[in-house]
């Protein structure tokens, strides 16, 4: 496909966003990361008017959570909500969620990593990554393999096929990371990232497309691995809207983006449509490893559907393998559901 313009961007701004899906959710797990604020929130609100057996919310700060938590019950009047702390930046935290989640969790039908951020420096995790890669990819990515097993045996008790939703964005249409003879050549690309001497080389911007990139790319690998077709996993934009994303933006950056708020933002409600479109919308047989943008599947950037894009995947995949341990996971116990 072409190269996407601003101009596309902008007139998909004001073409209007599709209306939120629905579906009775009875006796199904839904975990929502991310949820306390913005679309992760109003995803939730959404997910609560379906009467699902379970509302997981999970937010990073206990205090922030317990607010989302308190106001998703009086605004919606449904009581089997439940807050959960995981944060990305630190794996044990991570590994944290999984195994309480290997203790109370039960099935889980629904899983939407929705938690992000945007760069306001060079900033490192206490695992010793670039902070917004290991909490927009990294983290998201290993916290999806270690409850792959939920929801596959989920799908064969319950005769029916869980999805996992990565929240990405159309923005990584203009990533150039792949452009990049340095990163082509790596066989450590999130080592690489995560530098200071690439970060130093690359913009704010550059930093957050191509985390959006990486999103698209483990969705579509992860699906192509899966021995069965009993998950559905995909990534989602949810298009440009009013979000705390922005939270951390300063100066001349923080004075654009207030005003493409104004003249092009949806709401927060209006863009969580589209990650409960990735959770219950279209056919399973659409939806596996697809982009959703406006609640249907386009194709992503040439990038990702090429061989190079490929290669990137196959590296990727091969650096996260060796983080698996991290997170109290192994390929030897992911050898059952994938193709390693």
């Amino acid at each position: 496909m072409a190269p996407r313009s601003f101009f596309q961007f902008v007139r998909e701004q004001y073409s209007g966003m599709p209306p939120v899906v629905k579906t009775d959710l009875a006796g199904k797990t839904v975990v929502v990361v991310g949820a306390n604020v913005g679309i992760g929130f109003e995803a939730a609100r959404h997910f609560a008017s379906m009467n699902p057996g379970r509302l997981i919310i999970a937010c990073r700060n206990q205090e922030r959570g317990e607010a989302a938590l308190s106001e998703l019950k009086s605004s919606t009047g449904f009581s089997r909500i439940e807050l959960w702390l995981v944060d990305f930046t630190d794996f044990a935290s991570v590994k944290g969620f999984a195994d309480k989640f290997d203790r109370e969790g039960g099935r889980l039908d629904i899983l939407v990593e929705n938690a992000g951020i945007i760069p306001g420096g060079y900033d490192t995790t206490k695992d010793g990554w670039l902070t917004i890669l290991q909490t927009n990819c990294i983290a998201p990515s290993l916290l999806a393999l270690r409850l792959l097993p939920h929801m596959w045996k989920t799908a064969e008790k319950y005769s029916t096929t869980p999805r996992l939703v990565l929240v990405a964005s159309d923005v990584h249409y203009w990533s150039s990371l792949h452009k990049n003879p340095v990163v082509a050549k790596s066989p450590d690309i999130l080592k690489l990232m995560s530098s200071f001497e690439y970060y130093s080389s690359t913009s704010h911007t550059d930093q957050y497309q191509d985390s959006k990139l990486l999103n698209v790319l483990f969705a579509r690998d992860l699906q192509s691995r899966l021995l069965q077709s009993n998950v559905t996993v995909n990534s989602v934009t949810p298009a440009f809207c009013v979000s705390q994303l922005r939270r951390s933006v300063s100066g001349i950056m923080a004075c654009a983006s207030s005003v493409m708020e104004r003249l092009l933002a949806y709401t927060a409600e209006e863009g969580s449509r589209q990650l409960v479109y990735g959770a219950i919308g279209g056919t399973e047989e659409e939806m596996r490893g697809g982009f959703v943008n406006f609640s249907k599947v386009v194709e992503p950037s040439d990038f990702v559907i090429s061989k190079e894009g490929d290669a990137m995947e196959e590296k990727i995949w091969n650096e996260l393998m060796d983080l698996l341990p991290l997170v109290g996971s192994s390929k030897e116990s992911l050898k059952q559901y994938l193709r390693l």
